[in-house]
């Protein structure tokens, strides 16, 4: 416990993890706060956020930086996965695709042209591992065709009703899954001496032991989950507090917020000059989300759901997850970056959010369901042929009218 006591203790950053059991004690206290709570868990995330990061470079140091920013999505996508369960129990199938959407667009554009800014404003030039950038991307890239099918099949034919879709995406989700564990199998083991990070001359602090770096990794992200679910539940009624459109919370706030932990990690990598385990972190993510926690939501909304969820997103998500994979793609071709690469990255990012933040989306696959209907009563309106997906039937509505009031 030294070298992580002696990190608080020499940390300016850390000291913020007194908003921890502050935020608990305020939630217990005053639940009904919920600006009060919204701004205590972002305070309380930021700490958290680069506690992980030190406790997975540290782990990377023994691993490798392919392994390390594996560890690290997968982690960190722990924290999307809990907020996308407690939404598809409650059957919030928009505020779910809207945290998967988001998350993949976010880690995509944001983290990745986050990274090159950062480090390249201090190493001009830096190269990483093509290979393994490729083929995140092109794992990202097929997952952005297997979510764009449903939409597609359904604007172009008005007959194909809910039970074809629903069906459709049980057979692309087995596909996914399939596609992400053979990712896995080519990239860590039957050609893994293909995936190796470059060497770095610059050195850095000592790491951690092992143990107390996954020690680390399990607490900190028990805690995370557990500040995201506080935020997610606060965050709702700060947005009107603070002015922001419903669409712009689900798709940029909830996104940037989720992902705190992976952003941290990945921008202190970059800036350290190992730009590998920042693409890996940030592509992986985006990948992981697309091709195993999205497939697996809609197989589990079979179990915990009030009804069946689709992979039909409406159309505005689909195309920025597939302009996100094609710039994704396009960038790290070359497997050199530089700042200005980052910046052209972000101002993709910044042009979603601002027509977020302006214009939200209209409501495009299953809406929420009351509280006061229950499961019963859904089976059988969907047994009817009652339970259609909006995206064929709803009149034009924003997400704020959808899930978010």
């Amino acid at each position: 416990m030294n070298p992580l006591l002696k990190e608080i203790r020499h940390n300016p950053l850390l000291w913020l993890l007194a908003f921890v059991p502050v935020l608990f004690a305020a939630q217990k206290l005053k639940p009904e706060a919920h600006t009060l709570l919204f701004v205590l868990s972002v305070m309380a995330v930021v700490p958290l956020a680069a506690l992980l990061s030190h406790a997975t470079e540290s782990v990377a140091a023994k691993t490798g930086d392919t392994v390390g920013g594996l560890l690290n999505a997968t982690l960190g996508n722990l924290t999307e996965l809990v907020i996308a369960l407690t939404a598809l129990h409650a059957g919030q199938y928009m505020l779910v695709k809207a945290s998967i959407a988001g998350a993949i667009v976010t880690n995509t554009l944001f983290m990745l042209g986050a990274s090159f800014l950062l480090g390249g404003l201090k190493h001009r030039v830096q190269e990483y591992n093509r290979a393994s950038a490729r083929l995140q991307a092109g794992l990202l890239f097929l997952a952005t065709v297997a979510i764009l099918i449903p939409s597609a099949v359904t604007e172009a034919d008005s007959v194909a009703g809910s039970a074809y879709t629903a069906t459709l995406s049980v057979g692309l989700s087995v596909l996914l899954i399939a596609a992400y564990g053979l990712g896995l199998l080519f990239s860590l083991k039957t050609h893994r001496e293909f995936f190796a990070g470059a060497e770095h001359a610059e050195a850095g602090e000592a790491p951690w032991p092992l143990g107390l770096a996954l020690a680390t990794l399990a607490g900190v992200t028990v805690l995370v989950a557990l500040v995201s679910e506080v935020f997610v539940e606060s965050v709702q009624h700060a947005a009107v507090a603070f002015g922001m459109t419903p669409a712009f919370v689900g798709f940029i706030v909830v996104a940037l917020v989720g992902g705190a932990a992976e952003m941290a990690s990945a921008f202190s990598a970059a800036r350290k000059n190992r730009l590998d385990l920042s693409v890996g972190i940030a592509l992986g993510s985006a990948s992981q989300i697309a091709l195993f926690v999205a497939p697996v939501l809609v197989l589990l909304s079979y179990v915990i759901g009030p009804a069946p969820m689709t992979l039909q997103f409406w159309p505005g998500a689909v195309v920025m997850m597939l302009i996100a994979a094609m710039t994704a793609s396009l960038v790290t071709n070359s497997g050199r970056s530089a700042w200005f690469i980052g910046v052209l990255v972000l101002m993709v990012y910044l042009i979603f959010a601002m027509t977020l933040y302006l214009l939200p989306p209209k409501s495009a696959s299953e809406g929420a369901t009351p509280h006061k209907t229950t499961e019963r009563a859904i089976q059988r309106a969907h047994d009817e042929g009652k339970f259609t997906s909006l995206d064929a039937t709803a009149p034009e509505r924003s997400l704020c009218c959808a899930n978010f009031s």
